[in-house]
């Protein structure tokens, strides 16, 4: 489990094809510190379980469904990812709840300067995940936890405040970048169960409210 507040900025070192997938290597120096093999980190958003760890690196295994369904098929040696350890029990939430389990890529539309730093981000969702967006609900786009500002159709806009794009892949974005997309969990739970409400009429958006949804 993950927050969507990234702790350090990585960088790509190697990218080595195997059978089946890839064994990709990150450099970094926070974000293996305290660090066990086998753990989890989230690299851009997606949740990968790292192994061969030094100093300065570490590497993870990268399955061919994920190289797929995210954008870390498209990294090469050189560039920059979001990196988050996984969450302690004890810790803060600071942003909100990410399982690093992403739901597809979406499209950069704009990054436009605001002024003071501040910036408008527009990102194209991929068909199928609007409905699971509202405005002030919560959206992790290449694990960087945002607040939906404002959904139109198919396109989810933000407000990208000066730490987080001096801090991350942000201020590597343009017009045409994938970025990977996960969807609130909360939401998805939710609809499961008005689904299922309409078969057995025991729940209904109004049950929802009265229950605190």
């Amino acid at each position: 489990m993950f927050t969507g507040v990234i702790e350090e900025l990585g960088q790509v070192d190697t990218l080595s094809p195997r059978a089946a997938g890839t064994r990709l290597r990150v450099r970094c120096r926070q974000v293996v510190e305290g660090l066990a093999e086998g753990e989890s980190v989230t690299v851009n958003g997606v949740c990968l379980t790292a192994v061969e760890l030094r100093p300065d690196s570490f590497a993870a295994d990268v399955a061919p469904e994920t190289l797929r369904r995210s954008n870390l098929g498209r990294l090469a040696p050189g560039s920059k990812v979001n990196l988050e350890r996984a969450l302690r029990a004890s810790a803060r939430l600071n942003g909100h709840i990410v399982q690093g389990h992403v739901d597809g890529t979406g499209e950069i539309v704009s990054l436009d300067l605001l002024g003071d730093e501040n910036w408008w981000l527009r990102v194209r969702v991929p068909e199928g995940l609007h409905r699971y967006l509202v405005e002030k609900g919560s959206i992790a786009l290449d694990g960087i936890s945002l607040t939906i500002a404002a959904v139109s159709e198919d396109v989810v806009s933000a407000t990208i405040i000066p730490h987080t794009y001096r801090n991350t892949t942000l201020q590597g974005y343009r017009k045409g970048s994938l970025v990977n997309v996960e969807c609130d969990i909360l939401a998805k739970h939710i609809e499961k169960l008005l689904q299922v409400s309409g078969r057995k009429a025991s729940l209904s958006v109004e049950r929802l409210e009265e229950m605190g949804y």
